[in-house]
C-alpha cells in the first residue's frame, strides 16, 4: 500500500528583525517562494496526473513576543499590544500590503523595543488564493480535471475563514494571540470577492472610500476625476473604471464595460494610495454589508455613505442634507455579529470634516447652514416598501428614536465600520418625504434638488480630502478599539 507524500518547499529558518522594511522584504520573499512552489506544482499536475503526492506550501507569519507592559503614548489606539505574551499573524499578499505592514511593524518594534520574528506559519495556502493574481490560470472545478483537486492541493476552508478576531470571539488554541484583525485566509477570501463584485482589482482601491446608492454619483465622480487629471498639480494620477480600465489623461476615452458588475467601483488614484474610491452598492443592507465585509481587509482610513434617503420631517425639503450623528438599526444583517444594543458612536473628526465640507461647497455657514442640513438620527430598514404596511408600528419607532431620515444602507455601513475599526460617517440627501405625501415619483425633483445632488458628491470628496490631511493616529479613534485589541490597525 503506497503512502502519500506531502511535498513542500524547504522550511525556512525564522529570522528576527528590528527593521520593519527588512521584515516586510522577508515576508515578500517567503510568500513568493510558497506561491511559486504551488504554481509550479499546479502546472505539473495539470500536465501529468498526480501519483498520490500532496503539494502544500504555507503562509508566512509575523510573530512577536514581549515579557513586559509597554509604556506607550496613551493617545495611540494601535501599534502596541496590551499585555505580555506571544502574538502572531499570518500574512498574504505582502506586495499589496507593503506600506501598511511596514507602518504597523515599525510601530510595534518602536513601542516595545523588541524585534519581530518572520518565518513560516503552519497554515497552508489554498491553491485558489495562491493562483489568484495570475489572470491566465483558471482553477478547475471538481470533475473538470483528471484528478480531484482537494486530494492534491489545499482548498479554501470556510471553517477557518471567519471574523472571530474582529468580533471579539476568538479563542487562541495555543496561547498565541492575534496580532492582526484578519487572518491571511480571511484576507485572501475578501480579495477574491472584491474582484468579483466590483470588477476592479484590489490593487486599485484607495484609502478613502465613498459608498453611494445612486448611479448619478458615478457620472459626477468621473467628471470630477477627469477635471483633476487635467490639472498636473492636483496630486491625482489616474482614474480606474470597471474592468480595470485605467486612464491618466482627463480627455481619454473609457470603453463601456461588457458586463456591469454587482457593485460598480471606480478609483481616483494617488501615488501613495491616498486617493478616493467610489462604490455604487445599489439598494439594500445586504449589499452594504457585503461591500464593507470585503473592503475592510484593505484597512481603509475612512469610509463614508453619500446616498439618498427619505426625509421624515415636514420641515425638510427635497435636496436637504442629513448628517447622521446616530443610527436606528432595523437592517438586521449584522445582528449576529454586532447586537443592536451596541451603540454606534459618531466620530468627531468625521463629523467635523463633513460639516465643514458642506459649508465649503454650499457657501453657507453657522445658523444659515441649518436651512439645508439637519443633524440627527438616521434609521436604516430592510424593507424598501415599509410604507405599504401598517404604519403605526414603524412610524411610532421612528418618532421615538427622533429619526430625521430613513434609508437602507447607512446604519449597516456605520455598524460594519465600528465592527472592523474603520472610521465611518454618513451624509445623505433627501430624495422623498413619504410621511408627507412626497413619494419618490418621476417629475417631482425640483431645481434645488438637482443642484444639491450635484453638490452632494463634491461634499463627500472634500470631506475625504480633509481627512487625508489629518494624521492617521487622529482619525483612528480609540472609540473603535476594545479592551484587548490587536496591535495592527
Amino acid at each position: 500500500m503506497s503512502t502519500s507524500i506531502i511535498l513542500t518547499p524547504d522550511a525556512p529558518t525564522a529570522k528576527s528583525f528590528t527593521d520593519a522594511t527588512a521584515a516586510v522584504d522577508r515576508l515578500t520573499e517567503l510568500y513568493a517562494e510558497a506561491t511559486t512552489f504551488l504554481s509550479d506544482g499546479f502546472a505539473s499536475a495539470m500536465q501529468n496526473t498526480p501519483t498520490g503526492n500532496r503539494i502544500r506550501a504555507f503562509y508566512p507569519e509575523v510573530r512577536f513576543t514581549t515579557s513586559s507592559y509597554a509604556q506607550v503614548d496613551s493617545r495611540l489606539a494601535f501599534g502596541h499590544v496590551s499585555s505580555p505574551g506571544t502574538f502572531a499573524a499570518t500574512i498574504t499578499r505582502p506586495d499589496l500590503f507593503r506600506n501598511y505592514l511596514i507602518q504597523q511593524i515599525k510601530l510595534l518594534i518602536d513601542n516595545h523595543g523588541q524585534p519581530v520574528v518572520i518565518g513560516q506559519s503552519a497554515t497552508p495556502i489554498p491553491i485558489h488564493f495562491a493562483m489568484s493574481s495570475d489572470k491566465t490560470v483558471e482553477i478547475p472545478q471538481d470533475g473538470a480535471a483528471d484528478f480531484t483537486l482537494r486530494d492534491v492541493f489545499d482548498v479554501p476552508d470556510l471553517s477557518t475563514t471567519n471574523d472571530d478576531i474582529v468580533n471579539g470571539t476568538y479563542n487562541a488554541p495555543d496561547d498565541v494571540r492575534p496580532l492582526a484583525p484578519f487572518t491571511a485566509q480571511r484576507v485572501d477570501y475578501s480579495l477574491a470577492r472584491l474582484a468579483h463584485y466590483t470588477a476592479t482589482d484590489p490593487e486599485h482601491f484607495q484609502c478613502h472610500v465613498l459608498f453611494t446608492n445612486y448611479q448619478f454619483y458615478v457620472t459626477e465622480f468621473e467628471d470630477y476625476a477627469r477635471s483633476v487629471l487635467r490639472d498636473p498639480d492636483s496630486g491625482y494620477t489616474s482614474f480606474v473604471s470597471t474592468g480595470n480600465v485605467e486612464i491618466t489623461d482627463g480627455d481619454a476615452m473609457l470603453p463601456l464595460s461588457a458586463k456591469t458588475p454587482q457593485m460598480p467601483t471606480y478609483h481616483l488614484k494617488r501615488e501613495d494610495g491616498s486617493g478616493i474610491t467610489l462604490v455604487n452598492i445599489g439598494v439594500g443592507p445586504s449589499n452594504a454589508k457585503t461591500a464593507t465585509d470585503h473592503i475592510a481587509v484593505l484597512r481603509p482610513h475612512a469610509w463614508l455613505m453619500v446616498g439618498h434617503c427619505a426625509g421624515l420631517r415636514n420641515t425638510q425639503a427635497l435636496g436637504d442634507f442629513v448628517l447622521a450623528h446616530a443610527y436606528l438599526r432595523e437592517d438586521h444583517v449584522l445582528d449576529d455579529d454586532l447586537p443592536v444594543w451596541i451603540p454606534i458612536p459618531a466620530l468627531a473628526e468625521i463629523q467635523i470634516a463633513l460639516e465643514q465640507s458642506v459649508a465649503q461647497v454650499t457657501e453657507l455657514e453657522g445658523y444659515e447652514l441649518k436651512r439645508i442640513m439637519r443633524t440627527g438620527t438616521v434609521a436604516t430598514i430592510d424593507n424598501r416598501n415599509w410604507e405599504l404596511r401598517d404604519q403605526s408600528g414603524p412610524v411610532q419607532r421612528l418618532s421615538q428614536s427622533r429619526a430625521v431620515a430613513l434609508d437602507m444602507e447607512s446604519a449597516t455601513i456605520a455598524a460594519n465600520g465600528y465592527r472592523f475599526r474603520v472610521p465611518y460617517g454618513t451624509l445623505l440627501c433627501v430624495s422623498d418625504k413619504p410621511l408627507h405625501g412626497e413619494l419618490k415619483l418621476p417629475g417631482m425633483a425640483s431645481d434645488f434638488y438637482k443642484t444639491q445632488v450635484a453638490r452632494h458628491l463634491m461634499i463627500g470628496i472634500r470631506a475625504m480630502e480633509r481627512l487625508r490631511d489629518m494624521p492617521l493616529e487622529r482619525i483612528h479613534s480609540r472609540k473603535l478599539r476594545s479592551f484587548d485589541e490587536t496591535a495592527f490597525l
